[in-house]
């Protein structure tokens, strides 16, 4: 695996930084993971001359790479803090898990689809981020094993808010999921106490489905 990141990757991603701060992320330390981490590791040689526009990209099995924005968008609601151990939901690229170990967290990231799971694992594994584990699992069932979580980010559109996600939460702990058909609203719920929750409503985005099962 060849991975140059060149003086012209780094400028691009001044660039996209810059675009991000424009549309309202403010967030220092996100919007320095975003500028740090090359983001054109994580596509297709394909797609390379296109990683640092503020788009989403095809990786494969009809999945995507989220807009950049997006990601600092969720990344946002989570409010991440150093050592929170976050449980994410469709690993995707990778991309998104390696920002939140970029500011701190611990990361555990799990994936329905197993070219994908096998390929960023890999990825990750050489960048050395090894604050991450991924694992190829069905993420409507979240990781029980490794419960609780500080916080939960899922990165895909959910038609409803998996129970088994809320009951892995740590008390004071958020979930930040897209709910919705076609369109979605990003929802970030707040464990108040053992059976109470706070809802908080935010943007429309559009996700590919939140699927059950392993492929």
């Amino acid at each position: 695996m060849h991975l140059k990141d060149t003086y012209r990757h780094k400028g691009l991603r001044r660039q996209l930084v810059e675009e991000i701060q424009k549309k309202g992320i403010s967030d220092e330390a996100i919007l320095f993971a975003i500028g740090a981490l090359p983001r054109h590791f994580f596509l297709e040689k394909a797609f390379e001359e296109w990683a640092y526009q503020d788009k989403a990209f095809p990786i494969g099995n009809e999945q995507t790479i989220s807009q950049p924005y997006t990601v600092a968008y969720q990344t946002t609601l989570l409010n991440v803090q150093k050592h929170d151990r976050i449980l994410e939901v469709g690993t995707g690229s990778g991309y998104q898990a390696a920002i939140l170990a970029l500011l701190g967290a611990r990361v555990y990231t799990v994936e329905r689809q197993e070219d994908l799971y096998h390929s960023a694992k890999l990825l990750l594994e050489t960048l050395k981020i090894n604050t991450i584990s991924c694992f190829h699992r069905d993420g409507y069932k979240g990781l029980p094993e490794y419960a609780t979580f500080h916080k939960i980010l899922v990165t895909a559109g959910a038609i409803e808010v998996p129970r088994a996600l809320l009951t892995q939460l740590a008390v004071g702990g958020c979930l930040v999921i897209p709910v919705g058909k076609g369109t979605q609203r990003m929802m970030r719920i707040t464990r108040k106490g053992e059976s109470t929750f706070q809802e908080e409503v935010f943007d429309k985005f559009r996700f590919v489905p939140f699927l059950k099962g392993l492929k």
